[in-house]
């Protein structure tokens, strides 16, 4: 493309596109980086300047850009069928799906509903969970426990069950509320412990208490496993999944996971759910699912759930939800291909020696003056920067320190994007182990070049 229709492309973008979360007078007043090529881990500008994806699209590809097989798959689809409503049909691509998810998702997931994004996938999830309870003669359990710093989406149900003030607070008039549980985020507890095995113990108790008294009146829970994402890739000690869904049992709550980010490999198994050796009530997959190609949603559920939506059409069971594109057959397609790369590459597999190169770079920075804790699980990872290491004060949130750094890892040739002055490490799983040490020495010189401005 040459210098002018980058400069249109600008223009008509600064004119016309309102891009999310983002501040638009500042946007408007800079040259955004237009892209208009992907090659495998690598995005290319409009000016031909190359980026090492160091987030994944978003943390939604995992097989890399612009993938062969997954091409050829979608390709194949668009001349057979573009799309056909489930509302009274069937299609096959989502009927084979539908199976494979079954086969690969935690054991009793037996049921899949179809929808487009993960915000959709949750509010389902929770909307199932509420009329469960009904048809099952409690009407009083219609609340549900959330976590501090979840985060499931942008929808009005997923955000009543956020808890992220800088993103849901403006919202609070048109939620519905719930009761909020501690999450373990050890590196800031709140109950002032510096040992991560107590904090999580802590939190447990917490959530435990909040059982007791609320239960009666509770339908379901909504945790990340493993990892909450948005709120800065905050990690979970061992144990404290599985501990939640004991709890659950115990009190007869629904447990509603939410896999969008950490599901398809993100965690070195294929599920979060997976390395605790749990199955919940709900799953809510998204992101990955169709290995960053196209929005598809699914929210998975038990044999039990699902029989209590079952009777005769004068009782009104029927669980009143659709999209007008669910189970597209294009968006299916894709899936299913991702999926069948993921066994003809055997790609958990070759996680392990990345995992581990990962793991020996992110306990590196621990050296670097201005960073405070590194996070990982498997090939997640979040950067916690501080003015101080030693007290664990933040940088001020509007010296924007985090954005700083992700501006000078772009002139290094790595895209990154950050959740406040934490750096989110979250690359395709199918990156080399040279572009994973290219990925990291540009994050490691790029936290470097920033802060020791602030020394």
């Amino acid at each position: 493309m040459k210098p002018s229709d980058t400069k249109t492309l600008r223009e008509y973008d600064r004119a016309h596109v309102w891009h999310p979360f983002t501040q638009m007078k500042e946007w408007e007043d800079s040259d955004p980086v237009v892209i208009v090529r992907g090659e495998g881990t690598w995005i290319v500008d409009s000016e031909g300047n190359r980026y090492l994806d160091g987030v994944a699209a978003i943390w939604t590809n995992v097989h890399g850009h612009c993938k062969r097989e997954i091409n050829e798959a979608i390709k194949a689809q668009v001349d057979t069928l573009e799309h056909s409503t489930l509302l009274g049909l069937a299609n096959d691509k989502a009927v084979l799906l539908a199976r494979r998810l079954v086969e690969i998702t935690p054991p009793g997931l037996c049921k899949v509903f179809y929808s487009d994004n993960g915000s959709t996938a949750v509010e389902i999830g929770v909307k199932m969970a509420f009329q469960y309870w009904q048809h099952q003669g409690k009407p009083e359990k219609t609340k549900f426990i959330s976590f501090k710093n979840a985060y499931h989406g942008d929808t009005i149900g997923a955000v009543s069950v956020g808890g992220i003030d800088l993103y849901h607070a403006v919202f609070r008039p048109l939620l519905f509320p719930t009761i909020q549980a501690p999450a373990p985020y050890c590196y800031r507890c709140e109950f002032g412990e510096r040992d991560s095995a107590n904090c999580g113990m802590r939190c447990l108790k917490e959530l435990e208490r909040l059982m007791e008294i609320h239960a009666h009146e509770v339908a379901g829970l909504v945790i990340e496993p493993l990892v909450q994402g948005a709120g800065g890739m905050i990690v979970q000690p061992d144990g404290f999944v599985r501990r939640v869904r004991e709890l659950c049992d115990r009190y007869d709550i629904l447990m509603i996971a939410d896999e969008v980010a950490v599901g398809f490999g993100r965690t070195g198994a294929m599920f979060a759910c997976e390395r605790e050796g749990i199955t919940p009530d709900i799953m809510a997959l998204s992101k990955g699912i169709t290995a960053g190609y196209l929005p598809l949603a699914a929210t998975m559920t038990t044999q039990k759930v699902y029989d209590a939506f079952l009777g005769d059409y004068p009782e009104m069971k029927t669980f009143f939800h659709g999209h007008t594109f669910t189970g597209n057959p294009i968006a299916c397609a894709a899936a299913l291909a991702s999926l069948d790369l993921f066994e003809n590459e055997r790609l958990l597999d070759s996680l392990t020696n990345k995992i581990g190169y990962l793991t020996e770079r992110l306990q590196a920075l621990n050296e670097v003056r201005h960073v405070g804790e590194v996070r990982q699980c498997g090939m997640i990872a979040g950067i916690e920067l501080v003015k101080d290491a030693e007290t664990r004060e933040p940088f001020p949130w509007e010296e924007r320190v985090g954005i700083q750094v992700c501006l000078e890892a772009r002139n290094r040739g790595v895209f990154l994007r950050p959740l406040g002055n934490i750096i989110v490490v979250f690359p395709p799983l199918s990156i080399s182990l040279d572009e994973l040490a290219f990925l990291m020495d540009g994050i490691e010189a790029s936290i470097r070049a920033i802060t020791e401005l602030r020394t």
